[in-house]
């Protein structure tokens, strides 16, 4: 039977390649893999996801904090979380991107150097790996969605000395807290070399065999790929999308310059509400909505894990709601439509750091603590101390990162239906030790606490030797909003 003219053709490619790879055996290798490129769907979440947590600050943290003061204050706490927003959105591109996600040196454990200060070296074309090896991302976005994270954590300090500090110090404060605490925590917690790096020097040590100089020089070099990351990235420590970064970081900076600042005029002689409740629970929907860019979108890609994280952003705030509620029912004999936004916010919190660890299960239960014990922190203990956090930053986002990123330790087990922690040098879920890794939270916590405590000190005392933090007793009084800005949030 005769070969049709298809058939022949065919025949010769097949006996071509056979010849070829007879006379250069290097054709039989493998092919080297094509160089990554971003996913489409990707690049539009992460995108989407930048979106959302600007939308968290403003206009929702803005409107938040603003309807919980006093008339007379209102358009200040506008302003300031305005300004802080856009003050590091520049100084990101400046500089604060560089400290935070680039290599730095001998101080690589604490701080990145400048190699990409004014964003030298990104273009269009520039990509940073996500969690999964071969995914990319491209730079740009990624710059963007770590930047909305840089900016709305000094934003959310003001809330601790919210109708006393005035504008000109918050101005001078936030640019010094973000270089000298925001960026090097952001890298002692989330800088590492990437899973390429990782995956390609853990290869090395497996094919290097029984060659003992081979292997002992490969494993030097995987070595050197795993310090080649922030101090408690180092650790082991897991913070999927800021419960220390965030939230513990800017409630102990609050809480410093609620002292330091001191009390407000009429403190306990005065009646200080909120002057709009029904505007408090729009500004905290925005920023349950916004939040799901700040937990999903820390997944870096639109897949599993992001799912897992949007689930977990649903029922821990859902759950923290509610227990905030039946406390507060329990204590005070009515339940708040404050208490149950601001039970919300502590769920959110909480839920930040096990976004993408916790199961779903673990997350419910995660709210339910965080509820209760911000409940507490927020009223008894506040009370009993007697500082004056007047927007509770400090018991909502410090004790609720805290609670948060302790549980993480317990709740990313996979026998309590966490996803465990994936080992980049053996390919898969490693073996969890719920003791040791409950251990390395508490030491990122206390890190975080340490570094930002003592800083926020030290900055606050520098701002008030040179400028003073608050305006004279008289401008306190007539509102902040006439004296540093001249305006009125409200005419009628």
């Amino acid at each position: 039977m005769k070969l049709g003219p298809l058939r022949r053709i065919a025949a010769l490619a097949v006996a071509a390649f056979l010849i070829a790879l007879i006379a250069d055996p290097a054709l039989a290798q493998e092919a080297k893999p094509p160089t990554p490129t971003p996913n489409k769907g990707d690049t539009a979440w992460m995108l989407t996801s930048s979106a959302l947590v600007l939308l968290m600050t403003v206009p929702g943290l803005a409107l938040f904090y603003g309807v919980l003061v006093r008339t007379k204050n209102m358009l200040s706490m506008l302003m300031q979380v305005f300004f802080a927003e856009c003050i590091v959105i520049i100084l990101w591109v400046l500089y604060g991107y560089s400290l935070a996600f680039s290599e730095g040196g001998s101080f690589n454990s604490f701080v990145g150097g400048f190699s990409k200060a004014f964003l030298a070296g990104i273009t269009p074309d520039s990509n940073v790996e996500t969690f999964t090896q071969g995914v990319v991302i491209p730079e740009y976005v990624y710059i963007c969605f770590q930047m909305t994270f840089a900016a709305i954590t000094p934003a959310l300090i003001v809330g601790g000395m919210a109708e006393r500090m005035k504008f000109s110090a918050v101005a001078l404060f936030i640019p010094l807290w973000v270089t000298f605490v925001y960026f090097p925590i952001a890298h002692m917690v989330w800088y590492w070399a990437g899973p390429e790096a990782t995956v390609a020097a853990a290869k090395a040590v497996a094919e290097a065999g029984a060659d003992v100089a081979k292997k002992q020089a490969a494993e030097a070099a995987l070595a050197a790929v795993q310090s080649n990351a922030g101090l408690a990235f180092q650790w082991g420590a897991l913070d999927f999308a800021g419960g220390t970064v965030v939230h513990i970081n800017s409630g102990i900076a609050a809480l410093v310059g609620a002292l330091l600042v001191g009390k407000r005029v009429g403190l306990g002689k005065e009646a200080m509400p909120p002057h709009s409740l029904t505007l408090t629970m729009v500004g905290g929907a925005l920023l349950w909505v916004g939040w799901f860019g700040f937990n999903a979108g820390s997944a870096l890609e639109s897949a599993g894990t992001a799912a897992l994280a949007m689930i977990n952003t649903f029922v821990a705030t859902a759950a923290a709601a509610l227990a905030w509620l039946l406390v507060e029912n329990m204590a005070k004999g009515k339940p708040s439509l404050l208490g149950a936004v601001t039970g919300a916010v502590a769920g959110l919190v909480a839920v930040t750091p096990a976004s993408g660890f916790a199961g779903p299960m673990g997350a419910i239960v995660l709210g339910i603590v965080a509820g209760v014990v911000c409940f507490v922190a927020c009223s008894a203990i506040k009370n009993a101390l007697g500082y004056d956090d007047a927007l509770d930053v400090f018991g909502v986002h410090c004790v609720g990162g805290i609670v948060g990123a302790l549980a993480t330790g317990i709740l990313a087990a996979p026998m309590l239906g966490g996803t465990g922690v994936f080992d980049y040098t053996t390919g898969k879920i490693a073996d969890y030790d719920m003791v040791a890794q409950f251990i390395t939270q508490l030491k990122t916590v206390c890190l975080t606490l340490a570094w930002s405590g003592i800083g926020s000190l030290i900055l606050f005392s520098l701002v008030r030797a040179v400028i003073g933090l608050r305006p004279a007793t008289d401008q306190e009084r007539e509102g902040l909003d006439l004296v540093d800005h001249g305006e009125r949030a409200y005419n009628y």
